[in-house]
């Protein structure tokens, strides 16, 4: 270019050649004064070498300072000494690393003998040292490796391998015909493989178990090795580093047998109706007195028991265990019982008042006495405090009496004649006030009667009846505004004739006197409830010396109470006021109550502490034991202790101990080396990828150095000691190292960057200023302990009450457990930190758990209405019903008991028997008025007449006694007569009495016996005129006269329960009545006078069933997770039935649905005596010693799939090897095969929750090239079947080009879209059965027309179906060709249907014409013809007939 410019500008030349001149001028000088330096002998001199710096490892370097000095010693400047000798002032040096002193330490030998410090230029010796002299001694240091595992030095080496280009057929070509692709890499870095080293194994531990169950839960022991170096590269990784095994070597228990453990029972505490209830209607737990069917519990737990070597007897510990020791079957904890229902005591209604008697008949001094009524227990009380009311009252009384005469009249004996006064004799006998006869001589202090004056009427004197009997008292008592009154009255049965004794006045034929006189205030003894049963001191005195015998028996005490005399108008008086005779008893002898004391087990033993070791940062672990009430205090016994449940916390307890990784910097990156590379094709600059290491080292809690065992165990996985690294190659761009991050704030969401610049030739280069390929500002979160969680698992069931991150692991749940309402389900989390490795959930979430409130509906019954009152009895007299009902109030839902059978009025009804005394009400009679003869027509006012009588309806009730009620409640059909015939005798006329009282019909009445009543002749006749007919008879006629009697018993009643009962023991009952031969129900009183024999039972217990729901205990705490790490663990809880359900309650649980568990087996010990007959009998475990080795599994794990789980299937068997083929030609000398497994979900959301792979291949030698071709199956009803074959006659599901799949189902082209139109199998539309085609010009169907005349047969049911139902025979398609159609394709009736028309009519006509004539020929000659049996004529349904 100087030739060019000079050429071109001659100015710019001159120039230059100036410039060029100097220079020349000034590098003579330059060589000029390097010879005379050369002369002076410059040389170089070195510093010592500095610390190494850099990277650790073999990467460091250290320097030194190099100047140039003259031979005098002066320095200069560099460039006055030869370049070539210049040392050098940097080389590569070993850096010790951090971690490098953690792996060695100062190996020190013991001092040797002390030697005198040599004098100046002497040798040291060695020799004694002397007091006071100074010497020496000296050791032997040196640097030893601690015999740690070098856990930082990793090998790294390289990796070869040969390329060569393949032709399409397979054959090697030239490496330049594949150079259109990029050259594959022929080296790389790679970490040389080293197998894993560990320890050898510690001693076996002791047994987790004390004692041997067999194969039941048989102990392990188990024992640990360490790492001693970790795998490297493709080294063999570290085998399992613990070993467990069962505690028994070759069949031989290393164990003793443990002690057998039995199920032992509390007792039955008392019985609870509101247990019962509370499942039916918590509403009812509000009423008092509850009472039927209720449950009762028991504490069952499970107790050690032992067999005493030689001695055959069981020696059982009270302490109790853990229940899962127990192997039987638990005995029931709940049993249903019955609590009996209070029941008041009934009393009946009072009896009359008896006579006057004195307290005491012997003794005859006494003035004064009672009159006293009383009524009976008809029902005893049961489970009250009161007792029954008084039985007795009495009314103090004047001139009582014991005893007295009854007399009775004989015949009027005239004194002269045949009338006029006279005498009657009487007979008298002494009787008691019950009207029992006794000895004479105990009435001897009263008169007897003897002789009664009397009077035969004459044939002229006035004739008077007999008095009648004393009518019923007016009052029951006497009071100052009403006092009782009783009357009697006579008529006159014939008037005298002239000359005879008159008649008396009017107010001679009645009489009154007073009656119940006494006042209406009575008396009676009233009784407090007894006390309750107390010790007497002579009572305990007598026990004392009667139980000398030391047995324990309770004793007898006494019960007292007050009784006091009570006026029932005034209250207490004095006791003289009631008779001593009846006075209740104050005090009587009673059992005293045992007493019981409270009877408690031992403590279990202490829960386990747990053995593994807690985060230091852990609560305290607590552990606890309890004891059981077996029987509760009662009567005044020890009572029960207020501890049942101690906790305390454990001690020392393990703490995990903690230990890190500690990462050092990463080495330089290593390349393959340069002799590697330059021999292979590729790269043959020293740049690209390569490997760099960093060492990792163990460190505990004080940063100490560890043992890599102890990070491995406790800190996790090691971190990555190799990763790849790059060297930029000349043509890379190249970068400043990152600077470092910028600060960051405090918060998460902050960012920190960090930058780098590019250098050298970089920074002109193009393609490196594209930050997007190559930023040179980096930003990213800052670091933050940031954790993401997954759900992981399907929810768990509706957990009720309090969910599991409220409970403590261990802790069981108590109190009620609930069956319905709120609750909440839990899915499991799986905690990941930012760079995808799973961490315990608790960082995610302080419960480890997603929440989510849930509700397990609740079934609700069918609510009805209390019972309404019940209604009044339907009968008045004897036996009728009663009902009362409940009505509707909430039907049920949700799974609730269904209601009874309701009535169209949505009510149920309950009837039973009741009972109405017959004599309640009764009809009152009044005297006969006088006999009243019609004066107009009868002069002599005698003979035939009218008499008449009022009759009234009173009630017989002891608080209404004698009170006129409406007629109405009285038996209508015996109201008596109010008005009779009667006569009055004429004067001289004979006179008789009124006729007396029928005589009594047999029980069984016999028409042979006749019936009799008499009158007697009261005065002769003065005539000749006979006296009438003293004597009538009449024979006993069923149901006329004569009636017979029995007790009539109803049907059993239902089931009757208390008041306050739901359920449980009630009584049934059956009314028992007294019924007349023809059929009337009267009075028992009239079956109890005949003295008929009543039936035995007229009530029995019965019991109604209780509805009872499925009683559950409480649940068990959660068990420990299954997993000790990562996800899948699941944990458990569980409960068991307490009280199966009964009576239509809502039954238990079937255990989980799904899920894994238990299939479970009982194992009883029994006793047998070998006989045929006779039968096992089940007896303590212990007793059959050990149980047998494999027969006895009494638990099979098994599973069932839960809904929303996923659960994959066995592996199948492996594929055959098989090549991939072109054309049947083979690319690959190397196969494949694989297998499969199936995922089972119920929901193909489901499908995410599933891990694993469904399919998995793996490569295999000796292939086979396969084609697969699609089968088929027939047609049939449009649809085939279709499936992929291998040529070697295999089904199989994959290979065959899905697009080649022939059609599973066939259809026809176009599509029969006309109404009632189908597709056949001729691929072609038809129409169903009852329509005809009609077709278009191009052949395809146009539209289906009704056949006409098939809709008028509503009755044809093969046509009806036909419409319904597409006929898809193959017989219709056949036919259908060839069938007569009677149309034209446009619609109109073809001719030939015209002629057959034609024809069909007249032959008709001929056949009634033909039937004409024959049935009129034959008419002539015809006789009766027999009778025709009626001809049932059946019709199929074909169009046909």
């Amino acid at each position: 270019m100087l030739l060019q410019q000079n050429w071109v500008s001659p100015h710019w030349a001159w120039h230059s050649l100036g410039k060029s001149f100097l220079l020349f001028v000034f590098l003579m000088l330059q060589t000029a004064d390097l010879e005379a330096r050369r002369g002076h002998q410059f040389v170089w001199k070195a510093g010592p070498w500095g610390r190494c710096v850099g990277d650790c490892g073999s990467g460091g370097l250290r320097s030194r300072a190099v100047w140039c000095t003259h031979a005098e010693g002066w320095t200069t400047y560099p460039a006055n000494c030869d370049q070539k000798d210049k040392p050098e002032s940097q080389r590569r040096c070993f850096k010790v690393c951090d971690w490098h002193l953690e792996l060695f330490e100062w190996e020190v030998s013991g001092w040797e003998r002390c030697g005198l410090v040599p004098a100046a230029g002497t040798e040291l010796r060695a020799g004694p040292c002397v007091t006071a002299q100074h010497g020496l001694q000296r050791r032997a240091v040196r640097c030893r490796s601690k015999g740690q595992q070098r856990a930082g030095e990793v090998e790294i080496g390289y990796q070869t391998r040969q390329i060569r280009c393949v032709r399409s057929d397979g054959k090697n070509a030239a490496l330049s015909l594949c150079i259109q692709d990029p050259v594959p890499l022929t080296f790389k870095s790679c970490v040389i493989a080293k197998d894993c080293e560990t320890s050898e194994w510690s001693p076996w531990s002791t047994c987790s178990q004390t004692c041997a169950w067999g194969d039941l839960t048989p102990g392990f022991r188990s024992r640990r090795r360490s790492v001693r170096s970790v795998a490297e590269g493709a080294g063999k990784q570290c085998p399992e580093l613990e070993e467990r095994e069962a505690c028994s070597v070759g069949g031989k228990e290393l164990l003793q047998p443990c002690p057998r453990f039995a199920w032992r029972t509390s007792e039955w505490k008392a019985c609870q109706v509101s247990l019962l209830l509370d499942q039916l209607d918590p509403r009812q737990l509000k009423h008092a007195g509850l009472c039927g069917g209720g449950i009762q519990t028991r504490e069952v737990y499970c107790v050690q028991i032992s067999l005493e070597p030689g001695m055959h007897r069981l020696k059982e510990v009270t302490r109790p265990v853990d229940g899962k020791l127990c192997l039987s079957p638990a005995p029931s904890a709940s049993q249903l019982c019955n609590l009996p229902c209070p029941s008041v005591c009934a009393v009946s209604v009072w009896s009359l008042w008896g006579p006057c008697l004195p307290e005491n008949c012997q003794d005859h001094h006494g003035r004064r006495g009672f009159r006293m009524r009383q009524r009976q227990v008809i029902v005893d009380p049961v489970g009250t405090l009161a007792g029954c009311p008084h039985l007795f009252e009495s009314i103090p009384c004047e001139d009582p009496v014991c005893y007295e005469w009854i007399t009775s009249e004989g015949m009027c004996v005239t004194h002269h004649g045949k009338c006029g006064p006279g005498s009657r004799m009487l007979k008298a006998v002494c009787k008691d006030q019950k009207g029992e006869e006794v000895p004479h001589y105990l009435c001897s202090h009263l008169p007897r009667p003897e002789i009664l004056a009397c009077e035969v009427p004459c044939a002229t004197d006035c004739v008077i009846s007999e008095w009648s009997p004393w009518s019923q008292c007016s009052h029951s008592c006497s009071s100052k505004n009403a006092e009782g009154s009783q009357s009697r009255s006579r008529s006159i049965l014939a008037l005298p004739a002239e000359g005879g004794k008159a008649c008396p006045p009017d107010r001679a034929l009645q009489e009154h006197r007073a009656c119940n006189n006494h006042p209406c205030v009575h008396f009676f003894w009233e009784a407090s409830p007894w006390s309750s049963c107390s010790e007497d001191v002579l009572v305990t005195a007598l026990n004392a010396s009667v139980n000398w015998s030391g047995e324990n028996t309770c004793g007898v005490g006494i019960q007292t109470r007050k009784v006091f005399c009570v006026k029932s108008s005034s209250g207490q008086v004095t006791p003289k006021r009631c008779p001593e005779s009846i006075k209740p008893e104050a005090v009587r002898p009673c059992l005293l109550p045992c007493k019981k004391d409270c009877l408690v087990t031992s403590f279990s033993e202490w829960t386990r502490c747990p053995t593994a070791c807690q985060p230091g940062n852990a609560s305290a672990v607590k552990q606890s034991r309890y004891r059981i009430i077996i029987q509760e205090a009662a009567n005044g016994g020890q009572a029960c202790p207020d501890t049942l449940y101690e906790e305390r916390e454990c001690e020392d307890t393990p703490i995990c101990p903690v230990y890190r990784w500690k990462t050092h910097r990463w080495s330089h990156c290593v390349l393959v080396p340069d002799l590697v590379r330059q021999a292979l094709p590729g790269h043959s600059e020293a740049c690209g990828h390569g490997l760099q290491s960093r060492a990792v080292t163990c460190l505990s809690e004080h940063n100490d150095s560890a043992s890599v065992s102890d990070c491995i165990r406790w800190a996790g996985a090691m971190p990555a000691r190799v990763q790849e690294c790059l060297v930029p190659c000349k043509d890379d761009c190249t970068f400043t190292p990152w600077s470092k991050f910028t600060a960051c704030s405090s918060d998460c969401e902050s960012t920190r960057s960090r930058r780098r610049s590019l250098t050298g030739r970089s920074r002109k280069r193009d393609k490196c200023q594209n930050t997007e390929v190559y930023p040179q500002v980096e930003t990213e979160q800052c670091p933050c302990e940031e954790f993401t969680s997954q759900p992981h698992g399907n929810w768990s069931d509706c957990i009720l009450g309090r969910g599991t991150s409220e409970q403590q692991l261990g802790m069981p749940s108590h109190g009620g457990a609930k069956e319905c309402g709120e609750g909440v389900r839990l899915r499991a989390i799986a905690c990941y930190d930012k760079s995808g490795r799973l961490v315990e959930p608790s960082h995610c979430s302080s419960s480890g758990y997603i929440e989510e409130s849930c509700t397990v509906p609740c079934p609700f019954d069918c609510k009805l209405s209390d019972w309404s009152s019940w209604s009044p009895c339907s009968s008045s007299c004897g036996p009728g019903v009663k009902v009362r009902s409940k009505w509707l109030k909430e039907k049920p839902y949700n799974g609730g008991r269904p209601c009874p059978k309701l009535d169209l009025k949505n009510q149920v009804y309950e009837a039973v028997p009741c009972y109405t005394e017959c004599n309640q009400y009764s009809w009152v009679v009044e005297p006969w008025s006088p006999c009243k003869i019609n004066s107009e027509q009868n002069s002599l006012h005698c003979g035939e007449g009218i008499q008449t009588r009022r009759v009234r309806c009173v009630s017989s009730a002891e608080d209404h006694g004698g009170e006129t009620v409406p007629s109405a409640l009285c038996n209508q059909a015996e109201i008596p007569d109010v008005m009779q015939k009667c006569s009055l005798y004429c004067p001289s006329e004979c006179a008789v009495s009124d006729w007396g009282q029928w005589s009594r019909c047999p029980q069984v009445c016999d028409p042979s016996i006749m019936q009799t009543r008499t009158r007697q002749v009261l005065r002769s006749s003065a005539s000749t005129k006979p006296c009438p007919e003293d004597t009538q008879m009449k024979p006993c006629i069923l149901n006329q006269n004569c009636f017979q009697y029995q007790y009539n018993l109803t049907g059993w009643s239902g089931c009757q329960l208390g008041a306050q009962a739901a359920c449980g023991h009630g009584e049934r009952r059956r009314l028992l009545s007294c019924q007349r031969s023809d059929g009337a129900t009267v009075s028992t009183q009239l079956c109890q006078r005949l003295g008929l024999e009543k039936p035995a039972q007229t009530s029995s217990s019965c019991e109604v069933g209780c509805t009872v729901d499925c009683r559950l205990s409480a649940w068990s705490a959660w068990s420990q997770c299954s997993h000790t790490c990562g996800t899948g663990g699941r944990m458990f809880r569980s409960r068991s039935v307490q009280l199966p359900a009964a009576g239509g309650g809502r039954p238990c649980p079937q255990g989980g649905q799904c899920g894994d568990g238990l299939q479970v087996r009982n194992l009883t010990c029994v006793v047998h005596d070998a006989s045929v007959s006779a039968a096992s009998k089940p007896v303590e475990d212990a007793l059959c010693g050990e149980l047998p080795s494999k027969e006895s599994v009494l638990q099979l794990p098994c599973s069932v799939p839960c809904p929303g789980d996923c659960h994959l299937t066995e592996w199948s068997e492996w594929s055959s090897c098989e090549l991939t083929c072109i054309n049947g030609r083979s690319f690959e000398t190397t196969g494949r095969q694989s297998r499969s497994r199936a995922f089972v979900v119920q929901a193909p959301e489901d499908q995410e929750s599933c891990s694993g792979q469904a399919m998995e291949t793996r490569p295999c030698s000796g292939g086979k090239c396969y084609n697969y071709l699609w089968k088929t199956s027939l047609w049939r009803d449009n649809i085939r079947t279709v499936w992929c074959q291998r040529s070697d006659g295999v089904n199989v599901t994959g290979g065959c080009a899905p697009g080649m799949k022939p059609a599973e189902v066939r259809h026809c082209s176009p599509a029969c879209t006309k109404p009632f139109s189908y597709c056949t199998q001729r691929g072609v539309c038809g129409c169903e059965r009852g329509y005809t085609e009609i077709m278009s010009s191009s052949g395809f169907l146009d539209y289906c027309m009704k056949v006409p005349g098939l809709e008028d047969k509503k009755a044809d049911v093969k046509t009806t179906a036909g419409k319904n139902k597409p006929v898809n025979s193959k017989m219709h398609d056949i036919f259908k060709g060839w069938s007569i159609q009677p149309f034209n394709p446009d619609g109109k009736l073809k001719l030939w249907v015209y002629g057959v028309s034609a024809g069909g009519f007249l032959i008709i006509v001929f056949l009634i014409f033909t039937s004409y004539l024959m049935c009129k020929k034959t008419k002539q000659h015809q006789s009766t013809p027999p009778q025709q049996k009626p001809l049932t004529l059946a019709y199929d349904g074909d169009i046909d007939m």
